[in-house]
């Protein structure tokens, strides 16, 4: 066994990457809800000057990654990769929004859970020494989703209660080896505010066979558990060693499901969870059961999260976003909706933390 493997799915990182850039890019209705305040950038038009919908969320990508790079005194030419993805039909928001940055790429599909794998895939390159400097990022745009997986915005369609709100938004972080940090970032960077990735659990393809497209957050629940369940059993760990246990978009349905299976295999994380679906918009917003999103989650960390951790408010949070994998042939041809997760621990990491 490779001695950076834990248990049966998880990994813990020898030398931990830093989160040491982070940009957070909204929508109005986003900017709107109960977390405003702490998102870098709003966009108030939805086509964000664009012609389609697509270009739209093309340019939130695109603005949140160079966000980032810049916040953290770093150009272009410093990041060796990205790993980004979206929701759209070959990731066409990634791959049209992020061309212009001359940078290689690893495009990468999770659904909505598309952030934390897009941060266990970069975080595995700059602790294997492949990379010094690698941005991680995700979007979702509340018409393009539409457009793709229900119904198009001018139909009119009634949103049953179960149904979630997709996040206009993207949310971006730059990933960064400890070694080259100390060597090159000292002087732009904040070091003793610096989150860490400590580790990973990859999540497993869960289906209970759900076939409902308006009701994710039952689809996606199964697989949050099971991966939540898998991470405190490899790490030998318990609820309470977390400060926070964050799911990304399960929404008000989804999160009771998950309480009553955790609740089942012996795990009572109540008094710890939160999901960045519920949390991001205020009750008055007309979004049924809470956002979604690939970038629910991502803006979700880059904007509320990472500050939390940063100001040592929580020292250990264990970021669980959560996918639903269907698209528009599978749910015509009467399949289910399986489920993915991912959980990422994040560490605030002040000099005396570190390795």
């Amino acid at each position: 066994m490779a001695k950076k493997e834990i248990g049966k799915q998880s990994v813990e990182f020898d030398c931990p990457p830093l989160i040491v850039g982070a940009a957070s890019v909204v929508g109005e209705k986003e900017a709107q809800g109960p977390y405003g305040k702490y998102f870098d950038h709003v966009i108030k038009d939805p086509m964000a000057g664009q012609e389609t919908w697509e270009e739209a969320e093309e340019r939130f990508q695109q603005i949140a990654a160079e966000m980032a790079i810049e916040k953290c005194g770093l150009k272009k030419k410093d990041i060796r990769y990205v790993v980004a993805g979206d929701l759209l039909g070959q990731l066409i928001a990634s791959s049209f929004g992020l061309m212009n940055l001359d940078i290689p790429i690893f495009g990468v599909y999770g659904a909505c859970s598309t952030m934390g794998e897009s941060l266990a895939i970069g975080s595995m390159l700059v602790d294997g020494g492949f990379a010094d400097h690698v941005v991680a990022l995700t979007s979702s745009h509340f018409a393009s989703a539409e457009k793709q997986f229900r119904f198009p915005l001018g139909y009119g369609n009634q949103r049953p209660q179960a149904a979630t709100w997709t996040v206009t938004g993207s949310g971006a972080v730059v990933l960064s080896s400890q070694f080259d940090t100390k060597k090159k970032l000292s002087r732009k960077t904040d070091v003793p505010k610096i989150v860490q990735v400590r580790g990973v659990t990859t999540g497993k393809i869960v289906d209970y066979g759900v076939k409902d497209s308006m009701n994710m957050g039952a689809c996606m629940a199964p697989a949050a558990a099971d991966v939540i369940a898998a991470n405190l059993n490899d790490f030998q760990r318990k609820p309470e060693d977390y400060d926070q246990i964050i799911t990304g978009d399960l929404g008000e349905v989804g999160r009771q499901i998950l309480l009553d299976i955790l609740q089942a295999k012996g795990y009572d994380i109540a008094d710890r969870y939160i999901d960045c679906g519920i949390e991001i918009y205020r009750d008055d917003q007309n979004v049924q059961s809470g956002g979604s999103g690939c970038g629910c989650s991502a803006v979700m960390l880059t904007g509320y999260i990472l500050q939390k951790l940063k100001n040592q408010e929580w020292k250990r949070v264990l970021f669980v976003p959560t996918g639903a994998l269907l698209s528009p042939v599978s749910f015509n041809e009467g399949k289910s909706v399986p489920g993915i997760a991912h959980a990422v621990i994040l560490e605030s990491a002040g000099e005396n933390d570190r390795k």
